[in-house]
């Protein structure tokens, strides 16, 4: 019996190779078992194309409105300790003199 290794995703026994891909039949992911070719975790990239991390230090490009604040973060704010996750705001940060924040990615580059 061959040990092919389990999914990525959901860690299924019940995975299968078809055509040199792997496939897992409860969760329908399919990956390569080329490690070159895999790419882990969530890749976000500044307004220069610089990828970030979690943990990096950010300016902000431009003046943001703040919806419910009376002012906004001005051009050149710099933002430390970012954190990455999912969604259309895809940088959870603490911007000083506003609090927890939201930013999306293409409104900040990295320093």
């Amino acid at each position: 019996m061959s040990t092919l290794p389990n999914c990525p995703i959901c860690q299924s026994s019940y995975t299968y190779e078809d055509r040199g891909l792997f496939v897992c039949p409860e969760c329908g992911h399919e990956w390569s078992n080329d490690v070159s070719e895999e790419v882990s975790g969530l890749i976000v990239k500044d307004a220069n194309g610089n990828i970030l991390q979690d943990g990096d230090a950010v300016t902000v490009i431009k003046d943001l409105k703040v919806k419910g604040a009376s002012g906004s973060i001005k051009q050149g704010t710099k933002v430390k300790n970012i954190r990455l996750v999912e969604g259309d705001h895809n940088i959870d940060c603490k911007v000083d003199g506003f609090g927890p924040m939201k930013l999306k990615s293409e409104f900040v580059k990295k320093l």
